[in-house]
């Protein structure tokens, strides 16, 4: 996985946002971990912060974007019946 100072910079920059424990641990989520495993795996591949963050926030409009047209099929489908 990343190093401590790489994990800090990435939450600096807004790539993870782990909670936080009472004794302010940061404590990483199922999800906090397959989006670091990605990140870890896009900077591996050259990209740095600024193409990182491109790549997610393109994943993210697909998934908006396919709950749309999920939605969409939906309400047709219902409409016909």
């Amino acid at each position: 996985m990343c190093q401590a100072s790489t994990l800090r910079i990435y939450e600096r920059e807004g790539l993870v946002d782990p909670v936080r424990t009472a004794g302010d641990t940061r404590r990483y989520s199922r999800n906090d971990l397959t989006r670091l495993r990605e990140i870890c795996g896009l900077t591996g591949a050259g990209l740095n912060l600024a193409g990182i963050r491109q790549v997610l926030a393109l994943q993210a409009e697909t998934r908006r974007l396919q709950a749309e047209i999920d939605r969409l099929q939906t309400a047709a489908a219902t409409r016909r019946g």
